[in-house]
């Protein structure tokens, strides 16, 4: 090893240790993610240049055998496939969820915590906004399953002849 890169370890090493004197546990802690980073690092590296050495690289000296098939034939995008509004029940369903949200989260501070009225608006705030990312993931999510669905039984119904 060069002194130089030895140097630059060693300065390093005291800034961990000194981070680990002046932080305790989360010091620790911090140093183990850090030699965790490292050592997932160097290894992948590692892998990646192994595979890149053991990989073919002349792809003309194999014999080519197969014809290019069909092409298929395009059908028209599905709705899934297409740029369209998830409708009118997104909107509504993040408007509920961020409405009971924020009234649950007030209600809990105030009730639960004995919060003062400027932590229980924050609080209800803070609320109001988780409450409305999960009505709008809950509601985004049964209009997916269900447009899927929809295009699903449709298509199958197209494929099979009735009898």
């Amino acid at each position: 090893m060069r002194p130089v890169t030895f140097s630059w370890l060693a300065v390093l090493v005291g800034v961990a240790c000194a981070a680990i004197g002046w932080l305790g546990l989360a010091g620790w802690l911090a140093a183990a993610v850090l030699a965790g980073c490292v050592v997932v690092h160097v290894a992948g590296n590692a892998l990646g240049t192994r595979l890149r050495d053991d990989t073919d690289r002349d792809l003309a000296r194999r014999p080519t055998r197969s014809r290019p098939g069909p092409v298929p034939v395009p059908q028209p995008p599905t709705h899934l496939q297409r740029r369209t509004s998830l409708g009118g029940l997104v909107p509504v369903s993040a408007a509920v969820g961020g409405v009971v949200g924020g009234g649950a989260g007030s209600a809990a501070l105030v009730c639960l915590v004995g919060s003062s009225p400027a932590g229980a608006v924050l609080g209800g705030a803070s609320s109001a906004v988780i409450g409305a990312l999960v009505g709008f993931l809950a509601a985004s999510f049964v209009e997916i399953v269900r447009t899927s669905l929809r295009e699903a039984i449709a298509a199958e119904s197209r494929a099979e002849p009735h009898a």
